[in-house]
């Protein structure tokens, strides 16, 4: 939804704009060039390789760019590092990135062999094949029911610890079997991999993805000057779940620190999803920051 989100941020020639989620730089390539010749951009990732390759990308922009590796949790402190008060514009884009998924070696996927890892930062210290070899089958059905929303949460549970009784489970192929043969007959033949949600659910609790997301919006609002634009685009309902919510409080507060410009959130064309099918269940929702409105902890206007 590039063009989507490039178009949703209202970019203008002159303007300061962050992407909260580099990736492989699609996003920030359009907004710098939506913004030539002198409009800014701050790209924001917690995967190393993504700012390494990126950074190769965009070199052809020159001092109009500034990458940092760090998560956009921590978005208001890495704008003032930079001498930066407030930016016209914030693009995130939720969950996993296609860098990520293609390499086998960081685990995100199953259609090649590859450890179990998971990590977007490979600074952080627990892996996928951590949890997997050592959350409690209560605690690891209650991680895939409520974190990939999969009704057969409990059985795929009882798999895997009984699996890892006879040796680790550490490679991404032998977990996504064990699951498969964990489902029932009927839910092996579906439109998605009978592994796709606990993978999901996986990568969740390994980056942490949902934590404080409700907070890192409200600091990125914050961040805004008077009508400058947050634009966030979710991939799974449990990520859109808490930005429509925090969204809608905050548009209905007295007096409301932000404007909501979708009511219904804008979804990707047909064309889009036959070329990319990953794109089928994104999401872009947007806000406008209201000029002399603060934002308080609760996320209700002061």
């Amino acid at each position: 939804m590039k063009e989507e989100a490039v178009r949703a941020l209202g970019v203008r020639k002159n303007g300061i704009y962050v992407d909260c989620t580099l990736g492989e730089g699609g996003h920030a390539e359009a907004i710098l060039e939506a913004t030539a010749p002198d409009g800014r951009l701050f790209g924001i990732d917690r995967d190393e390789v993504a700012i390494r390759k990126t950074g190769e990308r965009l070199i052809r922009f020159g001092s109009r760019v500034r990458l940092l590796h760090d998560s956009f949790k921590n978005l208001g402190t890495l704008l003032k590092a930079q001498g930066v008060e407030a930016v016209d514009g914030i693009l995130m884009d939720l969950g996993v990135s296609a860098l990520q998924l293609r390499d086998p070696e960081r685990g995100f996927s199953f259609q090649k062999d590859g450890p179990l890892d998971m990590r977007m930062d490979r600074r952080s210290p627990v892996t996928a094949a951590d949890l997997v070899n050592s959350l409690s089958e209560r605690e690891m059905a209650r991680v895939v029911f409520e974190y990939g929303e999969e009704r057969w949460a409990r059985r795929i549970a009882r798999a895997v610890v009984e699996a890892r009784k006879a040796k680790p489970i550490t490679r991404t192929l032998e977990l996504a079997e064990l699951i498969r043969r964990a489902v029932p007959p009927p839910a092996r033949s579906g439109r998605l991999h009978p592994a796709t949600r606990t993978f999901q659910a996986l990568r969740v609790l390994v980056n942490r993805e949902l934590d404080q997301l409700d907070e890192a919006l409200l600091d990125a609002i914050a961040c805004l000057h008077p009508g400058g634009r947050l634009c966030v685009i979710a991939f799974h309902s449990l990520e859109d779940r808490i930005v429509k919510s925090t969204f809608r409080q905050l548009s209905r507060s007295q007096p409301a620190p932000v404007r909501l410009l979708t009511k219904k959130p804008t979804v990707p064309d047909q064309d889009e999803i036959r070329e990319n099918p990953r794109a089928r269940s994104a999401r872009l929702r947007v806000v406008e920051r209201n000029p002399a409105v603060a934002v308080c902890d609760e996320g209700r206007g002061e």
